[in-house]
């Protein structure tokens, strides 16, 4: 069973997230405002955040900043509209996948188990520990040093970086990177991917613009190094 912290304003959708949740053996709780939501999670300690982006008084997308502040729990969007630049924005300020809404409850569970396998889930085969200049990644205690000093990661920002550097040098396609980190087998939306590689730079480049480590391989995808 799962913790599943619901930040979702419209009483409708917020009761049908629930009912389809708890029918499949999860535990809500329901909140209405972005307020109510950073309440909750230091409350109830959820493993998973559903959070609309319209949200009454703090938006969806503060409330997604101020989440991000202080903990790395997986946070999933649920948006009106696939096209909503508000997604962009939200994918860049820390969330790990979106649904578009209306949504079954199969396939929230199923984007909810996929952020969470994220946080266990150490890469395609390669070294237990990893030392790349002056990152240390560390595949065992799943764990990221800069400078000796540990980064704090989503569970998508660390298994896109265990993912990339398992293989150095060798060039992912935005399309084999949906598969493989988002666990979307479908023609996805790269936009989590871009947003993705964005902020682990912010993390682990020392100039971001300029990247070390995770770098753009133009027209195609991403690749580790070369160092």
């Amino acid at each position: 069973m799962t913790r599943v912290l619901v930040i979702e304003d419209d009483p409708a959708v917020r009761r049908g997230v629930s009912v389809g949740l708890r029918h499949r053996g999860h535990e809500t709780v329901l909140v209405a405002t972005g307020e109510e939501g950073l309440a909750e999670l230091v409350a109830s300690a959820p493993e998973v955040v559903l959070l609309d982006l319209m949200l009454p008084g703090m938006s969806g997308l503060e409330t997604c900043r101020r989440i991000r502040a202080f903990s790395q729990v997986p946070i999933v969007i649920l948006s009106a509209r696939d096209d909503d630049v508000d997604v962009v924005v939200g994918l860049e300020a820390g969330a790990d996948d979106y649904v578009v809404k209306p949504a079954s409850a199969e396939v929230i569970e199923a984007r909810m188990r996929a952020v969470l396998r994220r946080t266990g889930h150490a890469g395609p085969t390669g070294q237990p520990r990893g030392q790349y200049g002056d990152l240390l990644v560390d595949r065992i205690a799943l764990r990221v040093l800069k400078h000796g000093e540990q980064v704090a990661m989503a569970p998508t920002e660390l298994k896109l970086l265990l993912f990339l550097s398992a293989a150095p040098e060798q060039t992912f396609s935005r399309q084999q990177l949906l598969e493989q980190v988002w666990e979307h087998s479908f023609h996805g939306d790269y936009r989590l991917v871009d947003a993705c590689v964005m902020r682990l730079r912010a993390k682990i480049e020392d100039d971001p613009r300029n990247p070390r480590y995770v770098q753009t391989v133009r027209g195609f995808g991403y690749r580790f190094g070369p160092l």
